[in-house]
């Protein structure tokens, strides 16, 4: 049965209430790949034990984050492998017979490979294009963030921007201030890091030349087996020189084939994305842009068309 949009957006609004507070985290993900003939498709999953059409999802697991728990449970439910893309926003919704609220965290992904196989939560996956998907839904809110996906062109280049993490006082460093190194805490933030950023499929990483913007993406490195390539204009003396320049650079590295990886400093995200955004006219998100936080940024045909900043997304549950 076909809905009106005025429906659907009727009956989000009680599942998407910002006053709620959800007791319950999961996440999921809007799968998408291009059919033989060219054309769009969207994954969607039947779950005997509801008989639903919906999206992928699940619950996080104990010391899970998020962007984390999306990617694995995409992988359990479909077979499939993928990687994440511009984050479609969450709804929230009361869980039957609980009293509970569950909050579900969504980002679009490319299908990198697998094959479905019948589980325990999923035994059908059917891909549709996208002037079907909406009547084979159950649910109104995986409509809202279908359309979400919608609004944009399917194929965007993703840059990730990382602030080193947490190095110490400056003043508490006797050192050059290049070689100040990362504090205990920044050691793990690095580390956890590598998860998150494997999530949106890197394959190489740029960096700062201070030592503490090196050993943010160290493990990183380590874990895809790549060489840090050095980038003396994304420093904050470097930017504080040639502002623009920096700007060109980093511009130069969005990629619509390789996902890529800078490490930047707090004198110069905020700054380089403010005039990034307003050149290509896009609104940035609020951000405090803290140690060891990343800006997801996404580009159609060159241009900056969504950014995401994740920062409490990072924290484990």
């Amino acid at each position: 049965m076909n809905r009106s949009l005025a429906e659907d957006l009727n009956d989000e609004l009680a599942f998407s209430d910002p006053r709620i507070s959800p007791n319950v985290k999961a996440s999921g993900a809007l799968l998408w790949r291009r059919g033989a003939d060219g054309g769009l498709e969207i994954a969607l999953v039947h779950r005997p034990k509801y008989d639903d059409w919906t999206l992928p999802k699940g619950k996080l697991d104990p010391g899970e984050t998020p962007i984390v728990a999306a990617v694995r449970e995409v992988a359990e439910e479909t077979g499939l492998r993928c990687r994440l893309g511009r984050y479609l926003g969450y709804v929230t919704y009361p869980i039957t017979g609980h009293r509970k609220v569950k909050r579900v965290d969504y980002w679009a992904a490319a299908v990198l490979g697998g094959d479905f196989e019948p589980n325990d939560e999923v035994d059908e996956l059917r891909w549709h294009r996208v002037d079907r998907v909406m009547d084979e839904l159950s649910y109104p809110m995986d409509r809202r963030i279908v359309r979400n996906f919608l609004r944009l062109p399917a194929e965007t280049a993703t840059l990730l921007i990382v602030r080193h993490a947490k190095a110490g006082r400056r003043d508490r460093f006797t050192g050059p201030d290049e070689e100040r190194p990362l504090e205990k805490a920044g050691r793990h933030q690095a580390e956890a890091l590598v998860p998150n950023l494997l999530a949106f499929g890197p394959e190489e990483i740029f960096s700062a030349p201070p030592l503490r913007c090196r050993q943010t993406v160290g493990p990183l490195a380590d874990a895809l087996g790549v060489e840090i390539a050095p980038e003396p204009l994304l420093s904050e003396s470097g930017y504080a020189a040639a502002p623009q320049a920096a700007l060109d650079r980093a511009r130069a590295l969005v990629s619509a084939d390789t996902v890529r990886v800078i490490c930047s400093q707090g004198k110069v995200i905020p700054h380089l994305l403010d005039d990034w955004a307003e050149i290509d006219g896009l609104t940035l998100p609020p951000a405090r842009n803290r140690k060891g936080s990343v800006w997801v940024l996404s580009f159609a045909d060159g241009r900056l068309v969504a950014a995401d900043h994740l920062d409490k997304a990072l924290k484990s549950r």
